[in-house]
């Protein structure tokens, strides 16, 4: 049967993919056929995805990809890819007045400089197909809209973004293109991790989404998907939205 969004044939990194959006993705692009390499640094819980996986032509490798020598190791272990989705995140609400600049280091080392540096090395290395397709997974969050105690995470954020659309320029003439989704709040483990949240706040703040609810992962990785598929063969920097209406 016709399918446009197929990843038959397609191989595949999710980083992530332990939980939330990157395991979902990993989850759905399996079922289209992908074979996946999927990457986190959990090994019970990315062995939890995996044995989720459709398909028997799939791998797993542990790396921390906050360090850039367990980055060029994944990378030089990679087959050749048609697609790469970037998942890799964690999450800091803190007031301006009690940042410390460890935390900003670390959210940023693993939410954005990994990105960067995983990018680097593809291309470095060659481990990219003519045609491929890479996804960022970014936030609404100081994109498109800003909240209280949300700088930290939301300028590793806006950076991802920045740097899909340049990484897009540069490497259009390879055959590679580049786009970001960007959500909304999504239910997943790293929605406040620090407990600093009440059930009731949730509540109240889900009355600002149109659609009347939060996002959950599938909703996420359906988007995902796109870009990656031969769906979106002319959709380059693009930073889509996903936000169940909320930033109208």
């Amino acid at each position: 049967m016709y399918n446009p969004y197929s990843l038959k044939n397609k191989t595949i990194l999710v980083t992530g993919a332990s939980s939330g959006i990157g395991r979902q993705t990993a989850i759905e692009c399996a079922k289209l056929g992908a074979n996946l390499v999927i990457t986190a640094r959990n090994e019970e819980r990315l062995q939890a995805t995996f044995d989720l996986l459709e398909g028997e032509e799939h791998q797993m490798v542990i790396a921390d990809l906050s360090h850039t020598s367990q980055i060029e190791a994944l990378v030089s272990a990679l087959p050749k890819l048609d697609g790469f989705s970037c998942n890799a995140g964690i999450a800091n609400t803190e007031p301006i007045s009690f940042y410390k600049e460890e935390e900003i280091e670390n959210v940023f080392k693993t939410n954005t400089f990994s990105m960067m540096m995983l990018t680097k090395f593809l291309v470095k290395k060659k481990k990219l197909n003519k045609p491929s397709s890479i996804v960022y997974t970014a936030s609404i969050g100081n994109v498109y809209s800003a909240g209280v105690a949300n700088g930290i995470y939301g300028a590793s954020k806006c950076a991802i973004d920045g740097f899909m659309r340049t990484a897009a320029i540069e490497l259009a003439s390879k055959g590679i293109r580049c786009n970001s989704v960007n959500p909304g709040m999504v239910f997943t483990n790293i929605v406040d991790s620090n407990g600093r949240i009440t059930k009731e706040q949730f509540d109240e703040d889900m009355k600002k989404y149109p659609l009347g609810r939060y996002g959950k992962p599938e909703d996420v990785a359906y988007a995902i998907v796109y870009l990656l598929s031969d769906a979106a063969a002319w959709v380059t920097g693009t930073a889509l939205k996903i936000d169940g209406g909320v930033t109208l």
